[in-house]
């Protein structure tokens, strides 16, 4: 993606950058607003979690954790942020007309279409895609625990998951944590890596960058 160098206006914007084919423009039927009014306290109106509270609204945005659009090709129309979780998302119009949100897949660009299988696999717009099982070693995110519950593990920024054996109806997941977990190889995954790797990395400077 191109980066853009924010001019030093104010001290905030200094040294600063982002990705300018990032959007924030979210299609009103993919978005709800959600009330938080708790403010640290519990049932009890007992403040139990200090400096909560106040900051800026935030619309949900709905996203398709679920893929469930098996064997109907979509192409990412828009790269947006999303103010509720540290990951991109994409916004992705199916050839049925249907429009979802997804969690925007390291190296994805607008104009790429993507089909859902039996697991998730990011093709080139002219390719087909005829293999549904995923080999071992293959990076994935997105994944679920219980079928048909939608993708729970390895949803932040730059989270990858590897598999690492099969056996029987089971398959085995290194997750991000390093923790080593066994679930049903019916449970759904997409390929590849969640973008914005570079979330908790500082702010980078002008001298930073190879803009030359």
């Amino acid at each position: 993606m191109a980066i853009h160098l924010y001019k030093t206006s104010t001290p905030s914007t200094r040294n600063g950058a982002v990705d300018s084919q990032v959007k924030s423009n979210p299609r009103n039927n993919l978005i709800y607003g959600q009330h938080h009014c708790s403010k640290g306290r519990n049932a009890r109106g007992i403040i139990t979690a200090g400096h909560r509270g106040g900051g800026h609204k935030r619309l949900y945005r709905k996203i398709d954790f679920r893929r469930n659009e098996k064997d109907i090709y979509g192409r990412i129309v828009t790269i947006e942020y999303d103010p509720n979780r540290n990951a991109y998302i994409c916004l992705k119009h199916y050839g049925d007309g249907e429009k979802r949100y997804i969690l925007h897949p390291r190296g994805a660009i607008i104009g790429d279409t993507i089909v859902s299988v039996w697991e998730e696999v990011l093709i080139d717009q002219k390719e087909e895609s005829t293999s549904t099982d995923m080999p071992l070693g293959t990076a994935i995110h997105n994944i679920e625990i219980t079928l048909g519950k939608g993708g729970q593990l390895a949803r932040a920024a730059g989270a990858v998951a590897k598999l690492i054996a099969k056996e029987g109806k089971s398959a085995t997941l290194k997750l991000p944590s390093g923790e080593v977990r066994l679930i049903s190889k019916n449970c759904s995954a997409t390929v590849g890596q969640v973008g914005n790797v570079g979330v908790n990395q500082k702010s980078l400077g002008r001298a930073d960058l190879n803009v030359g």
